[in-house]
């Protein structure tokens, strides 16, 4: 009961003490044979005979009971009231007699009567909305048949009145009535009254004694108690929740510590209303004084120099006294430049340090750190757990800490990352635990994971008048089992072969008969099984035209085939987060009568085209939801400069079918994406809070020639504006990127653009970070342009807008984005744009820029 608190404590007592008294020892009709001051002896004969524990084994009752036959009692006695006693604690019965049946000379009979409580029929919250009805049956946890106690009864009302009061009710109260159900025997409807009353919002927080940090610096650190503000309440809603604002004072202090006041306390606060659901708070501030650093010394420490120490702590002398930050420096520095990562990274697991203050004088601190450092750890055994569909060898192929390794903090803490980035496990569930053994040196290490979906469906579509089917379908797989779905039978088939970390994907889209695409990706992201890898194979064919079937004589269409193979590595420099992909590119198009849209009507054109792509992704643990980290990419695809196999002069005369038919390009594209939290708030038991994170994109692409007389090819053309939503056009191979506030593709020629640049900042807070429903809002500045020609590029000439927007992901759909864009700019080629737009979005990126 250590959770009740001390007054639900004495009212539970007292409610035991008060129905105890239903508790009997009754001794038969002959009571007159029983002087309960002169009790005899007797020997139990038999078992006691029971009545009315309908839902309960009798013999389990009677083993409760303590009554065991052949032993010696006295009646009336103590073990006839421990009976009582044994059974009344159960707490499952409102009325417990034990009472003697007969006497035969030295040996007595017992019988045992209980009533039992009723039993939980149903319940149902009254004065709440369904959603927090909702809510409160989840967080209760009441069940059909559970006995229905005084206990129960108390609790309940304990864990809803505190639902409420975290909520910022603190005059909740609670009724619970008890109604018998008539359609079952000895069961009860709960009606549970809640009567909430009016939010207590906080008016304002008074500040009294402070100087040297200002009143609006003391709210900043108060993080759960926050003055009635329309800017606060976007992040943090006023309300007084006790638990928190004690939590606060001591952030207050702790404020005040940071910036060297280390003897600042809070005298007295007060708490008074002002008006109906509003309050003030005052608090009254000792500051103390500013104390300073002075000297530090090490001791203890051989493996590292003082002077080395010195320079990771990075405190000097004269500097503001702050416990905080030496503890971080110390200890726990987010970038991994402390001390302790110092020697943890070093295998020293054992490692610890005290900082003692050894000597204050007038203002100044004289410090001693007193290090252990012990002896280097070495990896004994490593074991992961939680993870009910991965196959462990996908699991440990991306851990770097491994049996017989010198422990380092680092490699932890990046095995965290590579778990998290595979996408099948939720990142907010993910733990670690070492287990030093100091008698033999040894750490074992074991990983807990927690699996989540990763798999997505993409089913929409309907029957289009004259055009026939008109949707989408697909279906992606993220940690498919190639080899289980070959052999594994039809065991493995329920539902999905997984465990593996293969990625399948299959999408076919229609528009009717003027448009179909069908898409086949997959993805082996470790050839071999011993390093990382990957293979990837894509193939698909589109085909765009004006209608009409394949036999009609007008039909005109153009259709593309592609295939697409793919080789990434790992690359250890300049560090480990680097990769490459290196890439071959095939398409075949096929235009037939396609004039009147298309730079030629007949023919055909073929595109071979290696690609290289540069990659440093250092993202943090969320790939969902990123707070730290970067991703950078540079890309080049080229293909054979065909035309300088040939004479120059043989372009003027030739058709473009036949220019075309060999096509030629460079392409190279350059994209940084850089993540940054900006607030630093803890979630419960040290998860992840709730941040704001800023996220600034740039991104630059050119499309180049080999062959002036040729100019630049007419495909794989960069098309600005919109929501970005398809990415990419197969039927041309134009890069589509969005550009929110404008219309598709207006910010570009209307034969596409050679050369392009779009920067994005966006400010995000998460509403929710379960993997299962991550959501998050977001504000946006976007600017961008692109141009027909190279020389053209102007980085600076842009178009630029701003809006709200936010982001759903769901496992089974993937990222969903709902934005609305106001354009700053006019554009020349639409006079007519609407100033603002709404913009649906699909994926995580908005083209590859």
């Amino acid at each position: 009961m250590k959770n009740i608190s001390g007054k639900a404590f004495l009212l539970y007592i007292f409610i035991l003490v008060s129905l105890g008294a239903s508790a009997q020892v009754k001794i038969s009709a002959d009571s007159n044979k029983f002087d309960p001051n002169n009790p005899k002896e007797y020997i139990l004969a038999e078992q006691p005979t029971v009545t009315g524990a309908d839902h309960m084994d009798k013999n389990v009752l009677l083993l409760i009971s303590g009554l065991t036959v052949g032993e010696k009692m006295q009646v009336p006695g103590q073990k006839i009231t421990d009976a009582i006693k044994n059974i009344w604690k159960q707490g499952l019965f409102e009325d417990v007699q034990v009472y003697v049946t007969k006497i035969e000379g030295d040996k007595v009979y017992l019988g045992i009567t209980v009533v039992e409580r009723p039993r939980l029929s149903k319940f149902t919250f009254r004065g709440v909305s369904k959603g927090e009805a909702n809510d409160l049956r989840d967080e209760i946890k009441l069940v059909r048949g559970k006995v229905v106690t005084d206990f129960l009864l108390a609790d309940v009302k304990q864990q809803v009145i505190k639902k409420f009061k975290d909520k910022g009710y603190s005059d909740v109260s609670v009724d619970i009535k008890e109604n018998a159900d008539s359609s079952l025997t000895n069961s009860v409807i709960l009606f549970i009254d809640v009567k909430r009353g009016p939010r207590i919002k906080i008016h304002d927080i008074i500040f009294h004694g402070n100087s040297a940090l200002t009143a609006g610096q003391l709210r900043r650190s108060m993080k759960e108690t926050k003055k009635k503000n329309f800017i606060y309440s976007i992040f943090k809603p006023s309300k007084m929740i006790p638990d928190d604002y004690a939590d606060d004072k001591q952030k207050i202090v702790a404020k005040y510590n940071s910036k060297g006041y280390r003897d600042a306390r809070i005298v007295k606060d007060s708490i008074y209303g002002v008006a109906p659901g509003l309050i003030n708070v005052e608090i009254w501030i000792n500051e103390g004084h500013r104390y300073y650093f002075g000297n530090i010394k090490w001791i203890g420490n051989s493996k590292y120099t003082t002077r080395t120490l010195n320079a990771v702590l990075n405190i000097k002398k004269g500097d503001v006294y702050n416990s905080e930050m030496l503890s971080e420096h110390l200890n726990s520095n987010p970038n991994g430049n402390d001390i302790m990562s110092l020697y943890m990274d070093n295998g020293y697991l054992f490692f610890q340090v005290t900082p003692v203050e050894t000597y204050v004088h007038n203002d100044t601190i004289d410090m001693e750190m007193h290090i252990y450092e012990g002896n280097q750890a070495i990896v004994n055994n490593v074991t992961v757990t939680g993870n009910d569909k991965t196959n462990d060898k996908i699991i440990m192929r991306q851990i770097r800490t491994q049996p017989g390794d010198l422990f380092r903090r680092s490699d932890v803490i990046r095995t965290q990352r590579e778990l998290s980035q595979l996408g099948y496990f939720d990142p907010e569930k993910m733990n670690v635990t070492p287990t030093p053994n100091p008698v033999d040196g040894t750490v074992d290490i074991n990983y807990q994971v927690a699996e989540k979906s990763s798999d997505q469906v993409e089913l929409s579509g309907g029957w289009g008048g004259g055009l026939g089917f008109v949707g989408t379908a697909g279906i992606s797989f993220k940690n498919f089992s190639l080899k289980s779905a070959l052999t594994g039978g039809k065991e493995a088939w329920r539902p999905i072969p997984t465990g593996d970390g293969q990625q399948i994907s299959l999408r076919f889209q229609a528009n009717g008969l003027p448009y179909q695409s069908l898409n086949l990706s997959f993805v082996q992201p470790w050839v071999g099984g011993h390093k990382p890898n990957s293979l990837s194979f894509t193939m698909f064919t589109t085909t765009e035209s004006n209608g009409l079937p394949l036999s009609d004589p007008g039909r005109e269409s153009i259709n593309i085939k592609g295939v697409s193979v793919g080789y990434g590595v790992p690359l250890r420099f300049p560090d480990d987060y680097f990769s490459a992909l290196f890439s071959l590119n095939y398409q075949y198009y096929t235009v037939h009568n396609y004039a009147s849209t298309f730079i030629f009507g007949n023919g055909y054109a073929t595109s071979i085209s290696p690609k290289i792509t540069i990659e440093r992704n250092s993202q943090g643990n969320n790939p969902i939801y990123p707070t730290t980290g970067s991703d950078i990419k540079l890309s080049g695809e080229w293909t054979p400069p065909w035309s300088l196999l040939k004479a120059q002069e043989d372009y003027k005369d030739e058709t473009p079918e036949q220019k075309y038919k060999l096509l030629e390009f460079q392409k190279y594209k350059f994209t940084a994406s850089w993540f940054a939290s900006l607030t630093n708030f803890k979630g419960k038991e040290g998860s992840e809070g709730h941040n704001v994170v800023l996220n600034a994109r740039v991104g630059f692409g050119i499309l180049g020639d080999y062959n002036s007389n040729l100019g630049f090819c007419p495909f794989n053309r960069f098309y600005l504006g919109g929501s970005g939503l398809t990415g990419y056009s197969l039927v041309d191979g134009r890069e589509i990127i969005a550009l929110r506030g404008y219309d598709d593709g207006t910010l570009s020629p209307s034969t596409g653009g050679v050369s392009i640049a779009k920067y994005t900042l966006e400010l995000r807070y998460p509403i929710s970070l379960n993997p299962q429903a991550t959501v998050y809002i977001l504000g946006f500045a976007d600017a961008g342009n692109s141009w027909s020609s190279i020389t053209a590029f102007n980085p600076f000439n842009v178009y630029r807008a701003v809006g709200p927007g936010v982001r759903i992901f769901l496992p089974m759909f993937g990222l969903l984005g709902f934005d609305y864009g106001w354009r700053i700019d006019n554009v020349p080629s639409d006079p007519g744009m609407q100033r603002g737009q709404f913009v649906f979005t699909i994926g995580q990126n908005l083209g590859e820029l």
